[in-house]
């Protein structure tokens, strides 16, 4: 794609990184077949092609957002399904970053949206927070209905719908601390534990933690570590997300210069996506650029991590079918997609791939509350390919799917971990009734 930006224009190192990525696009249109909004709205603007378009004219003419351009890129998932897709190697996900601090800059939300996106930036990140307005969301599920009616609120329904009926226990994992390994240590590991994930579903961590410690792995969970910065990084709000990668920097930083660490093992696969960008984030900052390519190289799914272990026999024969359901953040952003297949293949599992596997769920952090129809559009197709799997349970490495899949689907829906956990020794995570678990 030709570009006209100005010398002047790209003395911003930002801009300058746009243009790159939007040289390297030659409209070929092979992202329009792969892009969940495309698909679902058959309007070009709300393809990666068309999106790029809106974002190339903004950002050459040096111009704020406007209604259009906010409406569509909103619309984008990050699923980056598109980036699978492309031949040229457009890094489309840098671009749509760049764009949505650029809106976030210039672009002015009307007040309600404005203020669901604060409460969103204020509470979600913050496992503390986040647990208070789960128990608040009790008292204001009998007025979905009524704010479903009105179209600026219909945010605050999605959020109301999402939260559950009851929320877990904090869980002593979730404290900073050292979790020793079963016998002879092989291995030593920081574990994010997560905002959300932690307060949604503990239990993942958990597993994460007896697995590994029943296989050796010291697992620690480093004083001063927290949100990713995935969900405000995702609304544009850079400042935040930047302020949240440099405190996990430092926190990871300290466990390796104290004890080594062989990884910083991640459970939740949008968590993973980002982390892995710490190193382009923050590589104009001059006190954290190098440490932050250090914590880059270092994450790794859980899956991923397993992988590289010699893993012994399973304890239990699970004699399951599982639909595995693959995150967009696990297949097109972190371009796992062998692992957690064939770890669950090992451990005795039956798995199958629903069709349409590239498309999303309709989760993708904060968007089944900012996009909530064309959200539930893509979780009921997803749920309809899960479910003609035939299978008996569903498996996938994100807390967002698990949430929006199992908000409307009759399978369990349980984290990759939990059943690996399971066939290695642990317990059976709730919810499942399987027909055998034979003891080998």
């Amino acid at each position: 794609m030709q570009t006209t930006f100005s010398p002047t224009q790209l003395a911003d190192p930002h801009v300058a990184e746009s243009e790159k990525i939007l040289r390297k696009c030659v409209h070929c249109g092979f992202c329009t077949a792969t892009c969940p909004t495309y698909v679902t709205l058959g309007n070009e603007l709300d393809s990666p092609r068309g999106r790029i378009y809106l974002i190339k004219d903004m950002l050459e003419n040096g111009r704020p957002a406007d209604k259009e351009i906010v409406t569509h890129i909103d619309r984008c998932l990050s699923c980056l399904s598109c980036m699978t897709t492309c031949p040229s190697g457009v890094n489309y996900m840098h671009l749509v970053d760049h764009a949505r601090a650029h809106i976030e800059q210039t672009y002015k939300r009307p007040l309600v949206d404005r203020l669901i996106r604060q409460v969103l930036a204020f509470t979600l990140p913050y496992p503390r927070r986040f647990r208070a307005a789960l128990s608040l969301a009790k008292l204001g599920r009998p007025f979905a209905g009524l704010l479903a009616g009105m179209s600026a609120l219909k945010p605050l329904t999605a959020m109301l719908k999402l939260a559950p009926a009851s929320v877990p226990a904090a869980s002593p994992v979730s404290r900073p601390g050292r979790h020793v390994a079963n016998g002879e240590r092989r291995g030593r590991v920081a574990l994010l534990t997560g905002c959300a994930q932690s307060v949604l579903e503990p239990g993942i961590n958990e597993a994460t933690v007896r697995l590994l410690n029943r296989l050796g792995v010291e697992v620690v969970v480093p004083e001063g570590e927290g949100c990713c910065g995935a969900l405000v990084h995702h609304m544009g709000k850079e400042d935040a997300a930047l302020a949240a990668a440099r405190k996990n920097v430092d926190a990871w930083v300290r466990q390796i210069e104290q004890g080594g660490l062989d990884a910083i093992v991640i459970t939740a696969s949008g968590c993973g996506t980002t982390i892995k960008d710490y190193g382009f984030m923050l590589r104009f900052d001059p006190a954290y650029a190098e440490k932050a390519a250090r914590v880059s190289a270092l994450a790794k799914d859980i899956t991923e991590f397993l992988a590289t272990l010699d893993l012994p026999e399973p304890s239990v024969k699970p004699c399951l079918t599982v639909a595995y359901h693959s995150a967009c953040s696990m297949q097109h952003g972190q371009k796992i997609t062998r692992q957690p297949k064939e770890l669950l293949a090992r451990a005795g599992f039956v798995v199958k791939e629903p069709r349409e596997g590239h498309l999303c769920c309709g989760s993708a952090g904060t968007y089944n509350i900012l996009q909530p129809e064309i959200s539930a559009r893509l979780r009921d197709r997803k749920v309809k390919n899960i479910e003609a799997t035939g299978a008996a349970l569903v498996a996938t490495g994100n807390i967002g799917c698990i949430t929006q899949i199992a908000s409307t689907a009759k399978l369990p829906v349980v984290h990759t971990v939990a059943l690996l956990d399971w066939a290695y020794g642990g317990p059976k995570p709730k919810g499942i009734a399987p027909p055998h678990a034979t003891a080998q």
